[in-house]
């Protein structure tokens, strides 16, 4: 099935480079459709990934020479807001923003925990849009990326909204939230969302986007004061703090990990790669494997009870 890139460049609404629409691989509903809040005016946030050109994933197939010249231009990421398609919703209309990444640049991303994308491959199954095999290698795998950074990403992003609440100078939809409810609520559920979710990863090493929803429209509706929320996000980040100590997520990504994976789908979409790259021998793998097993039993064995 083509995906929704593909469906809106046929049709002219929709403008990105040439190669996106056939190389589309996974594609996902977004924004307050996955978190179960959406309301009839929601718009539709649309995130996804394409695979480039091989010879921008191997430049020296095009002649690059690394160092020498200039590099040829990279494609990393393709955004475009308001998009109109009338025919929407059984002819009621929607508007899309999309946001698609390179796979390589996704997989970069979610290693370093970015919460949109990590939350992308944790959206219900009826908010996909698109699916390849590629796709599904990367969700079937997706905690491959998830470690103690979650904890520092996710609040260094809540704390970004808390301060948009009051000091953000609201515009358009965000001036008439400002006005009937003295701050701005969407910027507010976020920061519980966020926190909520930073929460379940560092927890269980899961996460359900919906789990929170009926908190999440309370806060939306404009049922829980200000104050209350900077309250409940202050002591929910003393939590979180003693979470992430205790957390059995690894304390950093494993990069070597994520390197065959995206070599993985690479070679799902375009064959074989042992003529292109070199790859780690068995040994070094073995090797990387054994200090991985090492330092998690190092960090869930016990801590030594001191001498009396």
């Amino acid at each position: 099935m083509a995906s929704l890139v593909e469906q809106l460049t046929a049709r002219g609404l929709l403008r990105p480079p040439a190669f996106l629409p056939a190389n589309m691989l996974y594609e996902t509903r977004m924004g307050s459709v996955a978190y179960g809040v959406a309301s009839e005016t929601s718009d539709c946030d649309v995130y996804g990934f394409a695979m480039p050109p091989r010879d921008q994933l191997f430049p020296h197939l095009a002649g690059e020479i690394a160092g020498f010249g200039k590099p040829q231009p990279r494609f990393e990421i393709f955004q475009q807001h308001h998009v109109r398609d009338p025919l929407a919703g059984n002819g009621k209309g929607c508007e899309y923003d999309f946001t698609i990444y390179s796979l390589p640049r996704y997989f970069t991303l979610c290693m370093e925990c970015n919460p949109n994308l990590i939350d992308s491959l944790f959206t219900a199954q009826e908010c996909i849009l698109k699916l390849t095999r590629v796709g599904s290698l990367v969700r079937e795998r997706r905690t491959l990326f998830l470690h103690k950074g979650v904890w520092t990403r996710f609040k260094a992003y809540a704390y970004a909204q808390l301060h948009k609440m009051q000091s953000k100078q609201p515009q358009g939809k965000r001036a008439a939230l400002r006005e009937q409810y003295g701050f701005d609520v969407k910027f507010a559920y976020h920061v519980v969302r966020l926190l909520y979710e930073c929460e379940q990863l560092l927890l269980h090493g899961e996460l359900d986007l919906r789990r929170d929803r009926e908190h999440l429209k309370a806060i939306r509706r404009g049922d829980i004061s200000e104050a209350e929320i900077r309250c409940w996000a202050s002591e929910k980040e003393k939590q979180l703090e003693h979470a992430c100590l205790h957390s059995r997520l690894p304390e950093q990504p494993d990069v070597l990990a994520i390197r065959q994976l995206l070599l993985e789908c690479i070679e799902e979409h375009y064959g074989c790669l042992d003529q292109i790259i070199a790859r780690p021998d068995a040994a070094t793998q073995s090797l990387h494997e054994i200090s991985r097993i090492i330092a998690r039993w190092q960090h869930a064995r016990p801590a030594e009870e001191p001498n009396a």
